[in-house]
């Protein structure tokens, strides 16, 4: 992504990423609003711009409404979504069973949203939802022209450091990776620290405690 030099191509590597990184995430793309109009934006696939143009034509969908409600917008199975039930009908004839929708903004500035797909029910949980929110903060970033690769790439670093913790947890404490997620996100919000940040500092004691079991006993040389 650092040999992007455009606003365009820093949005289709934002949106590629997040299918990568983003558990669930099958298909991806950024909407603009334009006239009362869903303007796709990089999408991943043309599926996603099926979808913008579907939520344009019946003026529902979860876009829409994290453009308009400024939160963002989660659908666990499409098949069972009482809201818009035009464009999840749509959705389902087309294999999409889930999504996941941030609104973009900067300064108050609101820009668009970013909208992940999956193709099975359920398929996104607490983590995507921290892990989206990451990519769409530097969505907004690229969407107003500025170099927000240093910036995504810290996104991506802090998504490392929490898998990391989170396999710590599995391990140490016997927890499901669900579990351990919870975990995290619950002392995070309990102590009012960073969701990253205490995850590194799982990571610090975790490698402090191996250097004190591996350090030589100068009594044994």
């Amino acid at each position: 992504m650092q040999d992007q030099t455009d606003s365009e191509s820093t949005l289709q590597s934002i949106v590629s990423s997040a299918v990568a990184i983003v558990a669930g995430a099958r298909w991806a793309g950024i909407s603009l609003i334009k006239a009362r109009r869903v303007i796709p934006r990089a999408p991943s696939d043309p599926l996603v711009a099926e979808l913008d143009e579907l939520q344009s034509s019946f003026d529902e969908g979860p876009c829409l409404d994290a453009l308009r409600e400024h939160h963002t917008v989660l659908i666990g199975d499409m098949a069972t979504e009482p809201r818009w039930p035009r464009f999840t009908a749509a959705a389902v004839e087309r294999g999409v069973r889930s999504s996941l929708s941030f609104q973009l903004f900067v300064n108050s500035a609101n820009l668009g949203s970013l909208n992940l797909y999956g193709g099975e029910p359920g398929a996104f949980d607490e983590e995507s939802v921290v892990i989206g929110e990451l990519c769409s903060l530097h969505a907004s970033v690229a969407l107003i022209g500025a170099a927000g690769m240093t910036q995504l790439r810290d996104a991506l670093s802090s998504r490392d450091t929490i898998g990391q913790a989170k396999g710590i947890l599995m391990h140490r404490e016997n927890l499901t990776a669900e579990a351990a997620f919870a975990l995290l996100a619950r002392t995070s919000q309990d102590a009012n620290i960073m969701l990253v940040d205490v995850a590194r500092w799982i990571i610090e004691r975790h490698v402090s405690g191996l250097k004190r079991v591996t350090k030589p006993d100068r009594q044994t040389r």
